[in-house]
C-alpha cells in the first residue's frame, strides 16, 4: 500500500497533548477506510505536525483526518521509506 507524509501547517501552536489527541482521533476512524496512522511528529514550536500513513490514496488519507478531527493537511506527499 502507498505510504503518504503529509504536512499541517497550523494557524496557533498546538501542545504535545493536542497532537496526541488529534492522532488517537485518527487511529480510531481509519479501520474502516483500510488507512494506517503510522506516527506523527510535532514541530519545536508546535506550528506543525507530520503524519506518515500508510493508505490506498492520498484522498483517502485527507478522508480520515476530515472525519477524525477535521485538521485537513495543507499538504500529502507519497514517500518511500528508506532503510
Amino acid at each position: 500500500m502507498p505510504l503518504f507524509m503529509d504536512i499541517h501547517n497550523l494557524p496557533e501552536p498546538v501542545d504535545a497533548e493536542q497532537a496526541a489527541a488529534a492522532h488517537a482521533a485518527d487511529l480510531a476512524a481509519q479501520s474502516a477506510y483500510g488507512v494506517d496512522y503510522c506516527n506523527y511528529w510535532l514541530a519545536a514550536d508546535g506550528k506543525q505536525i507530520f503524519c506518515l500513513v500508510s493508505a490506498p490514496d492520498a484522498e483517502t488519507a485527507a478522508l480520515v483526518h476530515r472525519e477524525a478531527h477535521g485538521l485537513v493537511a495543507d499538504e500529502i506527499h507519497e514517500v518511500t521509506e528508506g532503510k
